[in-house]
């Protein structure tokens, strides 16, 4: 929600804090379906962040989120995170986002294909290179066969 009371220069890097913010999110879902770049993944978060993915795992600090990723792409052979209607609120060097994530994937050693459906709760920082995740928390609505459809199995167990 747009603060109340800016200056033309105040609104301005707000403006520009959101879209960074944007650019971060947008760069995050390209490197997981970049086979889960656990480099790149992990270059977009602050040294002592947090990834909770729920069900999915959780992993802390940039490194442990690198080491988390390193293994995604054993489980997961393919994926496209759709992530859409964010909701960004900066205050100073500090931000908040919520987002929809609408995910196709399919895991190794599976014959059926998922629906990963869920809303991110984002914390984020600004640092010296940028706009960073502080923290990215996964909250799964459903994941579901994508032959059933979450209509009829919204929750399916994480296939291992």
């Amino acid at each position: 929600m747009l603060p109340k009371k800016m200056t033309t220069e105040e609104r301005l890097l707000w403006l520009a804090d959101i879209e960074e913010i944007k650019q971060l999110k947008a760069r995050y879902a390209l490197a997981c379906d970049d086979n889960y770049d656990p480099d790149g993944i992990a270059d977009l978060f602050t040294e002592d962040a947090v990834w909770d993915g729920g069900f999915m795992g959780r992993a802390e600090t940039k490194e442990g989120i690198r080491e988390f990723f390193r293994n995604a792409s054993n489980v997961v052979a393919f994926a496209v995170h759709g992530v859409s209607n964010p909701l960004i609120d900066v205050t100073g060097d500090r931000a908040t986002g919520r987002w929809y994530l609408h995910q196709p994937m399919v895991v190794h050693g599976q014959e059926a294909c998922f629906w990963l459906c869920a809303q991110y709760e984002d914390l984020y920082a600004r640092t010296e290179q940028g706009w960073r995740f502080e923290r990215v928390l996964v909250k799964a609505r459903a994941f579901s066969p994508y032959k059933e459809g979450f209509g009829k199995v919204l929750l399916a167990d994480l296939p291992t």
